[in-house]
């Protein structure tokens, strides 16, 4: 990949690993803790709602072309492994995918699909919604850190490089 090519690489992934950041954070800092004061039946119709809507062109290109983008940078630089900061660019790459995208489809995605199966009105939702809450939380802080992370890890890579 070219200098100028992985510049542009990188500056994309600030932004994407940004707008992931400052989505992920929303959902736990405001969206979860605002449905807990909300009755289930609420809280579940909200929350399948919001992740039927949330599938939609620009998010996949955010969510999808970042960890394209990012998996992209992680084989490149293992290439140039010798090259000033490449550490950076390289962690920055690996914690983007594995923290936001891993985490997404093996922790988030099953648990969005297991509440999107259930009846909000039915006493099998509100044990789903309990289920969900309690570990669904604890995955998105994970993409929240990460995401933060990897926007630190490639701005210090422009700056060392």
């Amino acid at each position: 990949m070219s200098d100028s090519l992985e510049t542009i690489a990188t500056v994309v992934m600030i932004t994407g690993s940004a707008l992931l950041a400052g989505i992920t954070f929303f959902y736990s800092n405001t969206l979860m803790p605002a449905l807990a004061q909300r009755p289930v039946t609420e809280a579940i119709a909200l929350i399948q709602r919001t992740n039927v809507v949330i599938l939609n062109p620009v998010f996949g290109l955010v969510f999808g072309g970042s960890s394209l983008l990012s998996l992209g940078l992680t084989v490149s630089t293992l290439f140039r492994l010798d090259r000033p900061a490449s550490g950076l660019l390289l962690a920055a790459s690996i914690v983007y995918f594995v923290g936001m995208f891993v985490v997404t489809m093996a922790a988030n995605v099953p648990l969005n699909d297991e509440l999107a199966a259930v009846d909000p009105e039915s006493a099998a939702g509100a044990e789903v919604w309990e289920r969900y809450r309690t570990r669904w939380i604890p995955w998105n802080n994970v993409r929240v850190l990460s995401s933060t992370a990897s926007v630190v890890l490639f701005a210090l890579y422009l700056i060392r490089r």
